[in-house]
């Protein structure tokens, strides 16, 4: 092609620049603006802010593009697998050590820390004045002191780094780019051998819908992307877990009972929350995984329907017994009541289906066959409001529930008989539940097919 190599690199590095940074942006923008008007800060913090920001973000890329050029080309291709199970291993031992470290167990500990400022302060480590975050703090603190003339100064050290960093992963990829890029073509070497057990697990499906689900599960696990994804989403749930090992429930002022089951209650949420976010990353891009080989979906003897029905059951098992773990262990450890536990685990166990439904159902009405990358899709603008709904169903569904739930745990704590409005009302509020999570469910499904029927391919 007429086009000069560095020039097709730093295109693409461009987009992985903006990708991979404009959610951390944009979520951490409200912070820094809350603190310009904390300070009264004038209308150079704001442009500062974001600039800082910017350079940042091409700094971190800028050395993970360093270092993923160098380790494609020293490493070898058919053993890049293997390679990202021991990264993910040791990631999960770094954030572990670094999450302990930090003591946040502390944080609802009054004998310890007698604010949360004294806590926050404790945290503070030996910064060096070469980090790159060293020098955007100092900007900030600079800027909103009243000290102009350090912060243009922090401002100035942190996008020259910015700037050489872009000319030194232009000059390596001139070298290791294309190089790197043909060795990840080659075949790679199994760590583990998959057998597919089409004879006993998918016996009693027809033929077609018996090759769709195969094909599914091997592309999962021949994606070696998935893996380091998995390694980090397992490393994130075990400290998920920790965290309420460590909890000094019997040091609050809320007599323990309470705080137990209100924990709990409020975790069923939160462990949703957490499924909405894997869903996102796994079950959302699952449509958009066919690419431009849709077509042939598209004319084979198969239904979108159950296309669709086939993606939703590959997540789904997997997904709803990672949840109910999530809530059944943390309710272990938090020695709630029979009545939390049983509520707690049922209640899951209906909204699982529907925030699967709802990754596949919206990753089916706005694929993005074209995209390089799949999983990119979940920024888009389906991925946004697939996040949103799902995020006010869980609301709606623990609002609807928080009434009944309270008069149905207070009654067994004190032993009061529970009035017929206050039946009503349960009943009304778990049977609205129950029709919810039923139509959670179907309606994104039947929703996605109808929009994907209608892409011509």
């Amino acid at each position: 092609m007429p086009v000069n190599s560095y020039k097709i690199f730093t295109a693409r590095w461009i987009d992985s620049i903006v990708d991979s940074s404009w959610m951390v942006i944009i979520y951490t923008l409200p912070v820094f603006i809350s603190y310009g008007i904390i300070f009264h800060a004038g209308p150079f913090y704001y442009i500062d802010i974001l600039l800082i920001l910017i350079s940042l973000s091409v700094i971190a890329s800028g050395i993970s593009t360093i270092l993923v050029m160098i380790a494609v080309v020293v490493v070898p291709a058919n053993r890049m697998k293997s390679i990202f199970i021991l990264l993910g291993l040791l990631l999960f031992m770094v954030l572990y050590v670094a999450f302990r470290l930090l003591k946040p167990e502390l944080l609802v500990d009054p004998e310890v820390f007698e604010t949360v400022l004294v806590y926050v302060s404790a945290l503070k480590t030996p910064s060096s004045p070469f980090l790159p975050s060293t020098w955007a703090f100092d900007n900030i603190h600079s800027v909103l002191s009243g000290s102009l003339s350090k912060g243009l100064f922090h401002l100035a050290l942190s996008w020259s780094f910015s700037l050489a960093m872009i000319f030194i992963v232009i000059i390596l990829s001139d070298a290791l780019y294309f190089k790197g890029f043909s060795r990840t073509q080659t075949a790679g070497v199994r760590l583990f051998k998959y057998r597919s057990g089409e004879n006993t697990v998918f016996h009693f499906l027809p033929v077609p819908l018996k090759a769709l689900a195969l094909k599914e599960i091997k592309t999962f696990f021949r994606d070696q992307t998935q893996w380091s994804q998995l390694f980090l989403i397992g490393a994130l749930i075990i400290i998920y877990i920790y965290n309420f090992s460590v909890l000094p429930i019997e040091k609050s002022p809320i007599k323990t009972v309470y705080l137990q089951n209100l924990l709990s209650f409020l975790n069923m949420g939160l462990a949703l929350f957490v499924l909405t976010a894997i869903t996102a990353r796994f079950a959302y891009p699952a449509v958009s995984s066919e690419c431009q080989a849709f077509w042939i979906l598209k004319s084979a003897p198969i239904k979108m329907k159950s296309f669709l029905w086939i993606k939703f059951f590959i997540y789904y098992l997997p997904l709803l017994i990672l949840t109910e773990i999530l809530i059944v262990v943390t309710n272990i450890l938090l020695h709630v009541t029979p009545f939390m536990m049983i509520l707690s685990t049922i209640t899951v166990f209906f909204l699982v289906p529907g925030i699967v439904s709802m990754g596949i159902g919206f990753g089916a009405a706005y694929p993005d066959f074209t995209a390089e990358n799949p999983n990119q899709t979940v920024t888009s603008f389906g991925g946004f409001l697939f996040m949103m709904l799902c995020a006010a169903y869980i609301a709606f569904i623990i609002i609807l529930q928080a009434g009944p739930v309270y008069s149905l745990f207070m009654s067994g704590i004190k032993e009061k008989t529970i009035s017929l409005f206050q039946w009503i009302w349960i009943i009304v509020s778990f049977s609205l539940t129950f029709v919810m999570s039923i139509l959670a469910i179907f309606i994104p499904i039947r929703f996605g097919e109808s929009k994907l029927s209608k892409i011509l391919i």
